[in-house]
This record gives structure tokens, C-alpha cells and sequence, in this order.
């Protein structure tokens, strides 16, 4: 196989073309629920280290020898182990050199490096320590410098900071300590220089390179990461020893998130091939070059595909044994199984499968993800203790699978080294691996107590591309639990080091995902879509989805004439799927006969709905949630045909309106309990909230069932029926939930559902027994509904309304461009744009821009179009043809006024799909009304030009949502403070609010408020009665006399 004669570069773009034609996927084993019970599968683990009890005790006194050896060093332990003692993450110093460090070395201009370092150190005193060493006492020095340059008075920071001597010394001294801290942990610059390094190495150590950085988000990054991966295994074949063993001399560690940016389950039908084509021509020019290779362990949402891509990989290679192998993660639960999953592999392939066991670098994201998700649990364990557990656990596994397996344990613990020591016996036929920076001292210590050679995990590659690495074992081995932290500090005795981890903790200091908002309120449960056995489940729904027949909306509600309603021909209407155009259903819409009938019964029932208690409607709310949250499944379906709504999107939705029914059920109980006021002496004073009577609700078709349901349920828990009008494009997803609402328990002639059109809607906001009115839309028509109010009969009626908005993100030089990519195609381009907190204008520092906009291009040509309940669909449908022609138009202005940047490729013939895009605008100028839907409008700003950009932005009279790209915090602070908008999204994506979490809405154009999904919204729907009484108006105050009289 030639794989480098014609240059990398060459071969990695031949590489992205190959295709493959293995059957995908292959069979693979069960690997375990990752969702689990913790204690229960921790005891499981425990069991198989009984029988070796007796050696590990003993292998505490061995740990603490050497424990002691390198404590009782003349010279410093070494010096990143006392530079993490001596700035401890948890202290203003070490967060300080955390931030920096992540930062600082890829802002290209001087002015925002500046006031990233000042906005940094200021609140930091960086006192020098005793005893502290080279690298401390340099890093201290270099910052001390920097400092020196602050002004006391902050307000004058910019003035004074960026005078061009002061910021250019004052960046060089910040610089140079970050410098110090990035030799530390980072091999080398090149692969060049790293071979070169590695020939140095002492006997008995030998090297795995890792060509780090973040994940890829284009091909183009791709493509430039195979290359580095081709390099690297050409220069590291010179590394290799005749003598040696192929698979312990120098080899090099593989991310698959590097080798393909949609590395997705749910992308699994084109990952596949395209990755293997990718990856198999590098593994057989890495096998003849007797190259050993080893695949990265990444996220628990992608094991599933790994699995399939290595059992496919060994069937296609059939690599020599132990020169190819994978890294498995002992905080994962799924661990110990994942190893008896390994040695099947290689005993159906009549192999051995090396296996480099962690820790795990993830956790933080792991607990994260399951916690917004709403899953039934964590993939990780909870406590470190367990981590620990689970390590020796699986240690005795792949000792137990030596015929199949061959072992490499990473870790800097002296415990752990000396446990894995002692359950090898007598056994040679494994190795240990440290981070380089890590450990080198206590691997010195114990050298000729291990008699194992002992691996470096060598990242290589420019500082500016691993600090995000950086940043993670920072944090992994800063940590107040961490050994590495602990193994500085005299004050830990070598013994608590040691112990054994086998108690096992019944209780988590870290609530399950159910239990995030507390006993109070329960999470509501999502869906894992990159699980196997979820997407499983839902094909199936896809298959019984597609035979359903056409459903009806109707006038829904116990009014006199409701039952009589006749299908006329005018008052038929089609429910169209946006995805193709085929009738889904139909909707027979109210005439304005029933809009009478609906409010006469509805003020009639009013009294007796009022006078409930609010612990029964709260109760109703309540069982409709779970009524919802049970049936899910069933809702999907019906929002993708109707809707257009992806399956990430429905799951979504059907879980944002859970929330709200369970929030404002709590809301309803804590608000409208009466409270007693202060008062004289025989006086009582209550407050209490009552209803206003009869509401109408009005929602739209982005999201027909959270929004339609969170209006409803704020109405009728605070004591106030309801006449609900869903949008005319979503009648059926209204019509399901509204049925649902009956069988919890609402009263039919206290809530109502009346189809129509903007005539229907006209009709419910005039009338004079509207008491208010809940409306999410256009400002347009919000503006129709408050003049309506105004002008009606009847009662002074409130309006709250969400309306849309021009939202901006803000980037400065600071921000990581990979997160930022990230956070700009999913704000900009998730539910094709429909969403009314959906990134419109991306506003980027002029030195980044170039970068940032290149790597937006190629992430954007990677989405998919299509039928929104395929898993691969990223962008649905466009919801009827009037809107896609204003998109269409849109876009024809914006080819005269700007530049196209990309597109995204593949829209489907039928439905009404619109091709995601982005265009570079010179100004902000065009910019003057939102355009609902998939475009993005970029422009390039100066940072001295940023007040400027703020000014404009304000100017256009919208607040909804803001974006902030940066990590000075200041910065993020001051833009916030600055623009008026009602939700500020710093360093993540602007869409996607949780109802408690960050209560959602605008102001200006944006929306009267209040916030729905917050505190304040249920007292919009409420009146307040004040009731004073004079309890001693009969003579007499018998309260007074009980507590004093004589």
C-alpha cells in the first residue's frame, strides 16, 4: 500500500473520497446499560476484588515508600506537581492561570490580550511562597511584572492599561508565564522535534504521540488532521527498535472526532464509510511500518459507533497482534463490560487488542449532558472513590483476558500503580503510561518495584491548538481530590493516599438528572438519541408513523353549539406537511358563533374553577405533565409531519412543556397562598391573588405544543379558564394536547380550543369578556392585539407578548473558535432558523473573522436537509410556502448587498426546504426587521469600534436574545449591562431557554414581558384582593389580652 509518495496532502484529500464496501455495522456484543445503578454495579465490581485483598493491602506499604521518596527529594517533586500545589485551582491565582493559559496565546491583537490578562490578574495577588520552585517563582515573576502596569482605579483600566509600552510589556510578561506553564505539558512543537526528543528518552520508556487539539468541525481541519496523523506515523517508524517488541516501542494515539467532524451516532449511515476510508488506508501503512496504534477514548454518546468502527477495522486489517488498540475510560459504567466486549473481539478474530485503561477526561461534560438531556441517569460514576473502584475492577479483567488483551495503565497515582502491580503477579506482559509533565517522579521512584516499561503520552503540536487540552488536565490534576494536587501537600499523610477504594458511598452529593431542580420538581425525562437501543425504538415509531391516517382538529369545549358544529365547505381546511406537501389531516375552524358560545360558558364556569382549591389545579397540572411525559413517543410523529420538527427538536419540545406545566404548578402554589400583612392590634390583613376571569391564548406554529401549553397551564393554575387558538399551520398537535388536558382533569367548559385564522383570533381579543391576553408572534400583530384591548368594552384586560427580535452574537479575539462555530450553527441553524431567539447577526473582531468565517462555511455544508423524524436530518422543512418565499427574497437581496459564504447542500425536490446560508454583510446598515429563518448575517467589526456596534444594535429597537463570545469577563459583563435584551447567552448557544432555568422573553419589540418560565409570570394572570378586617369590632381584643393582659 503507498500512502505517502505523492505527499500528504495529496493522499488526504484521495483518503476523503474512498468509499467502502463492508457491510456496516457489524454485530458487536452487548456492551451494558450506561444508565445504571451506581451503588448496585459498584458492589458487583467489588466482588472481583475480594479475592485479591490480601495483595493490595500489601501494596499500600510499597505506595507509601515511594510516596515518601519523593517527598523527602532534596530538589523540588517536580515542578508542575508543586506549581498545582502552590496555585491551587481553587484559589484566585490558580483560576487565574487557568484562564490565561486557555486564551491568551491565540488572541492575535495586542489591545484584547492586554485587557484579557488585566481582567485576569487584577483580583489575583500572586505573593510569593516559601519554598516554592523555579517554575512557581517564575510564573510569579512574570505575572508580578504584568501587574505592576494595572492601575488601581479600574475605571481607569483601558486608559491607562493600553498605553502602547505598558500592554506590550504587560502581554510579554502574561505570555511568557503561560509559556512556562504550556513547555510543561506539551512534547513538542512539531513531530520533528518531538522524534528528536524522544531519542533522549531514558531506557525502558518509550513514547505514544497524540497530534492534539480539538475535534474537527469542517473536512478541511479533517483533512489537515490525517495529514498530521500520516506524518507522525512515518517519523515515529524511526523510533522502532528491532529488539524491541513492535507494539512496546513509539506509536501514535488516533482521535476519531479529528478524522471527521459529524462522528454522531445519528450520522452512523455515512460516518461509517467515510471514516473507515479515512482511517483504514492509515492503519496499514501504520501496521507495515510496524507502528502500533491506539484509538482515543472520547464521550460515552460515541462508544456505540466506536465499537463498530474498530471490530470493522480489525476484520479489514487484521492487525498483528497488540498493534492496534483502544482507550477505555474507568469512570465509565459501562467499563468493566466494554473490557469483556474487547476480549470477544479479539477472541473472534484470533488476536490481541491492546487496551490503555484511564481515568477519564470527560466528566464534567458527562454529568452536563446528562443532566440537560433529562436521562435516567449518569454514564460516569458520581464519586471518585468509585472511579478508583472501577480502575482496579477492570484492572483484574484485563489481567484475566491476557490471552486476548494487553495492557497499558495510565495514571499518576502511587495507590494505583502499586495496586496493579500487585494484581500482575508475576506477569511482564503489560505496561504503565504518564502524561508528559505527569508523574515523572514517582515512576522514578518506583522504576525498580514496577520492572515494566513505562509509556509517555506525548501531545505534539503548537501551543496555541492544545490549550484547550491543557486547560482539561489542569483542571483533571488541580482538583482538590486529585493526587497529583494532594501528593504536594505535607499535610496529607502518605497513608490516606493509599487506601484502598472500596468503600462504597450509598449517597451522592450529586442529585440524579431527575432530581436537578430538587424534591420539589421533577426534571422532565428526555431521550438518549445517540444511543442504539433509543434510535431502535424510534424506527420503529417511524414505521407505524407513516401508516397513520389523517387526523381532525376541531372546536374543542363544552359550549352549547360546540357538538353541533357542521363540515362545511368553507370551514374545511388541510393540514399540510411542510416536509412534502401531503395532507396530514384537517381542521374544521370556529366561526364566530362559537367564539360567543366559548366565552359565555366559559365565564359561567369561571366562578366555580376560581374558587378551587389551588392545590387542584396545581394537581391537574401535574398529572398532565406526567400524562405527557408518558407519551412522548406518540407526540414526535405528529410534530415532525406537522411541524417539520426534527427528533432533537420534538424531544425537546414535548420535555419544555412538561416543565412548564410542573413549574407553574409549583409557581401557582407558592404564589397564590395568601399572606398575611403586617397590622395594629385587633386588625387581620391579608393579600391574596385571585383570577381575571376568561383568557385567551394564543400561540405559534415554532413550537405548537410548549408554547401552546405553557400559556394554557399559566392561565388555568392561577384561577382563570381559557380560550386557546392555535396557529392555523399546527391545529393538530393543539387539538392532542388540549384532550390530554380533559383526561387530567380540566373541566370542558373551563378550557377551549378554537381553530381559525387571524379572523378567529380578532374576534377572541375584542370581546368584551376577554380579561387578557397571552400571545407569542409577530410584533406586528402584537401591536393589533393591544389596540384591540384598548378599544374593546368590557374590562382593562392585560397583554403579555413574546414577539421575535434581531439577535446578535458578539465575538472578540478571545473566544475559542471551535466553540464558537459550534454555538453559531446550532443557534443560527436549528429548526432551520424558526425560533424567535435564533441567531440572525454574527458579529466578529476583524483580526478572527477570516478564521471564524471559514470554518462556519465548512460546518455549514456538513448539515443535512431532509424529513425530519430520519435521524440524520439536522434542518427540516421551512413551515408552509409563504414563508419559504420571503426566505427566497430575501436571499435574492442579500446576493446584491453582500457576500455568500456558503450554503448548505442537498435540499430536497419536495416540502418546503430552504438551503441554511450565510452571507458578509459591509454594515450593519440593511439590517432592520428579523428574517425568520436559516440565514446568517455576518459582519466584521474593530474592537475599538465596539460601543459603536452596541449603539447599533440597540438602535434597532428589538431585545431578545444576545450572544457573547469572550473570555474577559468584564467585557461579557459591560456588553450585557449595555444591550437591552431579555436573555444574554456568554460562551454557549442563544437558543434552547429552560423553563426555571433561564425564563424567556424580551423587551422593546421584543415582548411585554414578564419572563415565561419565571418567577414573575403568574402574577400577570392574577388580581390581587387585599382583605382588612377589624377582629375587635365586637368589643374586645382577645388576642391582645392572651398575650398581655394580666
Amino acid at each position: 500500500m503507498v500512502l505517502i509518495n505523492d505527499g500528504p496532502s495529496n493522499n488526504a484529500t484521495a483518503f476523503m473520497n474512498l468509499k467502502t464496501s463492508l457491510p456496516l455495522p457489524l454485530p458487536h456484543l452487548r456492551t451494558g446499560e450506561p444508565y445504571r445503578n451506581e451503588v448496585e454495579h459498584c458492589h458487583r465490581l467489588k466482588t472481583l476484588l475480594l479475592p485479591h485483598l490480601s495483595a493490595l493491602e500489601a501494596s499500600r506499604i510499597r505506595a507509601n515508600v515511594w510516596i515518601d521518596t519523593v517527598r523527602r527529594k532534596e530538589q523540588p517533586a517536580f515542578a508542575v506537581e508543586r506549581l498545582l500545589a502552590q496555585f491551587p485551582i481553587s484559589t484566585s491565582e490558580g483560576l487565574a492561570l487557568l484562564r490565561l493559559a486557555e486564551a491568551l496565546l491565540r488572541i492575535p491583537d495586542l489591545d484584547t490580550a492586554a485587557l484579557l490578562a488585566a481582567d485576569v490578574f487584577k483580583p489575583a495577588a500572586f505573593e510569593r511562597q516559601e519554598d516554592e520552585d523555579l517554575i512557581a517563582t517564575a510564573t510569579r515573576s512574570a505575572i508580578k511584572l504584568g501587574q505592576k502596569l494595572l492601575p488601581q482605579d479600574e475605571a481607569m483600566l483601558t486608559e491607562s492599561l493600553l498605553s502602547r509600552l505598558g500592554a506590550q510589556t504587560f502581554v510579554r510578561a502574561s505570555r511568557a508565564a503561560v509559556a512556562i506553564l504550556s513547555n510543561q505539558f506539551v512534547f513538542a512543537n512539531s513531530i520533528e522535534e518531538a522524534i528528536s526528543h524522544a531519542k533522549k528518552l531514558a531506557e525502558n520508556t518509550c513514547v505514544s504521540f497524540d497530534m492534539l487539539g480539538e475535534g474537527a468541525r469542517t473536512e478541511a481541519q479533517a483533512a489537515r488532521y490525517l495529514t498530521a496523523y500520516q506524518q507522525a506515523i512515518t517519523q515515529t517508524a524511526q523510533l522502532q527498535n528491532p529488539k524491541t517488541p513492535p507494539h512496546q516501542g513509539a506509536n501514535v494515539s488516533i482521535k476519531l472526532t479529528a478524522l471527521h467532524p459529524r462522528f454522531e451516532e445519528t450520522q452512523r449511515a455515512h460516518v461509517l464509510p467515510e471514516l473507515l476510508a479515512r482511517l483504514t488506508p492509515l492503519v496499514e501503512e501504520a501496521m507495515r511500518l510496524k507502528v502500533a496504534i491506539t484509538i482515543d477514548a472520547e464521550e460515552s454518546e460515541r462508544l456505540e459507533l466506536s465499537l463498530d468502527l474498530i471490530e470493522t477495522l480489525i476484520a479489514q486489517v487484521k492487525p498483528p497482534p497488540n498493534m492496534l488498540g483502544l482507550a477505555v475510560q474507568a469512570y465509565g459504567l459501562r467499563c468493566a463490560d466494554l473490557i469483556d466486549h474487547i476480549a470477544a473481539l479479539a477472541k473472534k478474530y484470533q488476536t490481541q487488542i491492546a487496551v490503555r485503561l484511564v481515568k477519564g477526561a470527560y466528566w464534567d461534560a458527562e454529568i452536563k449532558r446528562a443532566q440537560e438531556l433529562g436521562l435516567s441517569g449518569y454514564p460516569v460514576f458520581t464519586q471518585k472513590s468509585h472511579t478508583d473502584l472501577s480502575y482496579l475492577a477492570c484492572a483484574v479483567k484485563l489481567f484475566d483476558y491476557a490471552d486476548y488483551l494487553y495492557p497499558m495503565f495510565a495514571t499518576h497515582n502511587a495507590a494505583t500503580m502499586a495496586a496493579v502491580r500487585a494484581l500482575a503477579g508475576t506477569s511482564q506482559h503489560f505496561e504503565f503510561q504518564r502524561l508528559h509533565g505527569m508523574g515523572q517522579s514517582m515512576y522514578e521512584a518506583a522504576a525498580k518495584d514496577l520492572s515494566v516499561p513505562v509509556r509517555i503520552y506525548a501531545p505534539v503540536g503548537e501551543p496555541r491548538d492544545l490549550l484547550a487540552y491543557l486547560v482539561r488536565r489542569l483542571l483533571e490534576n488541580g482538583a482538590n481530590t486529585s493526587f497529583v494536587h494532594k501528593l504536594a501537600d505535607w499535610q496529607v499523610p502518605a497513608a490516606s493516599l493509599t487506601e484502598l477504594p472500596l468503600q462504597i458511598h450509598t449517597r451522592s452529593k450529586l442529585a440524579s438528572p431527575s432530581k436537578l431542580f430538587g424534591s420539589s420538581r421533577a426534571n422532565s425525562k428526555g431521550l438518549d438519541l445517540m444511543m442504539r437501543s433509543t434510535l431502535n425504538a424510534l424506527e420503529d415509531l417511524q414505521v407505524s408513523s407513516s401508516n397513520d391516517k389523517p387526523l381532525e382538529a376541531k372546536v374543542l369545549g363544552n359550549a352549547h353549539k360546540n357538538n353541533a358544529q357542521t363540515a362545511s365547505v368553507q370551514t374545511i381546511h388541510p393540514v399540510l406537511s411542510p416536509s412534502n406537501g401531503h395532507m396530514i389531516g384537517r381542521t374544521l375552524w370556529a366561526e364566530i358563533t362559537d367564539v360567543q358560545a366559548a366565552y359565555q360558558a366559559a365565564q359561567n364556569a369561571w366562578p366555580t374553577w376560581e374558587a378551587c382549591a389551588v392545590t387542584t389545579r396545581a394537581d391537574i397540572l401535574r398529572k398532565a405533565a406526567d400524562l405527557l411525559e408518558a407519551r412522548m413517543l406518540e407526540y414526535l410523529p405528529l410534530l415532525a409531519r406537522e411541524a417539520g420538527k426534527t427528533l432533537p427538536d420534538g424531544v425537546a419540545e414535548v420535555r419544555e412543556a412538561v416543565d412548564f406545566l410542573r413549574y407553574y404548578a409549583l409557581q401557582a402554589e407558592q404564589l397564590m397562598t395568601p399572606t398575611t400583612l403586617p397590622a395594629p392590634t385587633g386588625e387581620s390583613n391579608v393579600l391574596s391573588l385571585r383570577g381575571r376571569g376568561v383568557w385567551v391564548c394564543i400561540s405559534p406554529w415554532n413550537f405548537p405544543l410548549a408554547i401552546f401549553a405553557g400559556q394554557i397551564a399559566a392561565a388555568l393554575v392561577t384561577g382563570n379558564c381559557v380560550i386557546a387558538k392555535p396557529a392555523e399551520q399546527t391545529p393538530l398537535v393543539a387539538h392532542r394536547f388540549i384532550e390530554l388536558m380533559y383526561e387530567a382533569g380540566v373541566p370542558t367548559d373551563v378550557l377551549f380550543c378554537l381553530p381559525g385564522d387571524g379572523e378567529v383570533g380578532a374576534a377572541l381579543t375584542h370581546h368584551p369578556l376577554c380579561a387578557g391576553v397571552a400571545f407569542t408572534g409577530s410584533t406586528q400583530v402584537a401591536r393589533l392585539i393591544a389596540q384591540g384591548l384598548a378599544a374593546k368594552e368590557g374590562p382593562l384586560a392585560p397583554l403579555i407578548a413574546e414577539t421575535g427580535g434581531i439577535n446578535a452574537m458578539i465575538v472578540d479575539s478571545t473566544a475559542l473558535p471551535e466553540q464558537v462555530i459550534d454555538a453559531v450553527v446550532l443557534s443560527a441553524f436549528r429548526s432551520a432558523g424558526q425560533r424567535c431567539s435564533a441567531l440572525r447577526v454574527l458579529c466578529l473582531q476583524s483580526e478572527i473573522a477570516d478564521e471564524l468565517i471559514e470554518g462556519i462555511k465548512g460546518a455549514l455544508e456538513l448539515l443535512r436537509l431532509g424529513d425530519p423524524l430520519h435521524f440524520s436530518t439536522d434542518v427540516g422543512p421551512i413551515i408552509d410556502e409563504q414563508a419559504l418565499s420571503n426566505l427566497l427574497k430575501h436571499e435574492t437581496q442579500l446576493r446584491e448587498e453582500g457576500k455568500h459564504i456558503g450554503s448548505t447542500p442537498g435540499v430536497p425536490e419536495q416540502g418546503s426546504f430552504f438551503a441554511p446560508c450565510a452571507y458578509e454583510l459591509p454594515t450593519l446598515a440593511s439590517i432592520r426587521e428579523e428574517v425568520f429563518g436559516p440565514i446568517l448575517h455576518i459582519v466584521r467589526y474593530e474592537a475599538k469600534a465596539l460601543d459603536a456596534l452596541i449603539e447599533t444594535i440597540n438602535s434597532w429597537g428589538y431585545g431578545l436574545t444576545l450572544g457573547i463570545q469572550s473570555r474577559i469577563t468584564s467585557r461579557a459583563e459591560e456588553i450585557a449591562k449595555k444591550l437591552r435584551v431579555g436573555n444574554v447567552y456568554v460562551n454557549r448557544s442563544m437558543i434552547g431557554a429552560v423553563v426555571g432555568v433561564q425564563p424567556f422573553g424580551g423587551q422593546g419589540l421584543s415582548g411585554t414581558g414578564p419572563k415565561a418560565g419565571g418567577p414573575h409570570y403568574l402574577s400577570r394572570f392574577c388580581t390581587e384582593q387585599t382583605v382588612s378586617i377589624n377582629t375587635a369590632a365586637a368589643g374586645g381584643n382577645a388576642t391582645l389580652l392572651a398575650h398581655f393582659g394580666n
